[in-house]
């Protein structure tokens, strides 16, 4: 019998801006250099999926289903503002070190973390291709308690334009990618440098 396990621990969140996200054979899907968002708390996500039954001769015969963007809960500490404004869209003046909050410039990013089992086993994740929102913040007097506040983004995930080798329909046409998600314990992948950069279905390799 399979090992019951379940998810208890996360960490390790990063980001790469997804520079290019096209099908031309030369760029393709490119990101960034990886960058520290935040200490992290809790990861939840959540997927908008529809099955609707459509009818023939007085009897359901078809059933269509669509899958919508993923929308990722993210509660971590407090944001650093030069990487609030970068992931955001804002404006960080490098000389002064303020936040300048207005209209922002719509950026997508990739995001990578780790997660945890109840036998310590690890996943490691990359989603490749999302934005962010802009966070909430509170901020409460001191008090004689240990009350603090961290905050909490929302990232909005979707397929990439770019179609991966490794990604294919029934008939072998190559198909975009959310994320990956890579089980460690099965020792199958090559995981050395999997948060040195972003990792995708096509540069994920085996262990030699």
């Amino acid at each position: 019998m399979e090992e019951i396990t379940e998810y208890r621990g996360v960490e390790d969140l990063v980001a790469a801006e997804v520079l290019t996200d096209n099908n031309n054979e030369e760029e393709g899907y490119t990101t960034g250099e990886v960058f520290d968002i935040a200490g992290v708390a809790e990861i939840s996500k959540s997927t908008s999926s529809s099955n609707e039954s459509h009818y023939y001769n007085n009897m359901p015969a078809v059933v269509v289903s669509s899958t919508g963007a993923d929308e990722v809960t993210l509660s971590v500490s407090a944001i650093p503002l030069d990487i609030l404004a970068k992931i955001t869209g804002q404006k960080y003046d490098e000389l002064t070190g303020a936040l300048i909050e207005g209209e922002r410039e719509t950026k997508y990013f990739a995001i990578g973390y780790k997660t945890k089992k109840t036998n310590g086993d690890y996943v490691y994740v990359w989603r490749l291709k999302g934005t962010f929102n802009i966070p909430e913040s509170t901020h409460a007097t001191e008090n004689d308690g240990t009350d603090a506040n961290g905050q909490e983004l929302t990232y909005t995930g979707i397929n990439t334009t770019h179609k991966f080798a490794k990604v294919t329909d029934k008939n072998g046409n190559k198909k975009g990618a959310k994320a990956i998600n890579v089980d460690v314990a099965k020792g199958l992948a090559d995981v050395s440098t999997f948060f040195d950069e972003v990792v995708t279905p096509d540069t994920l390799t085996a262990k030699a």
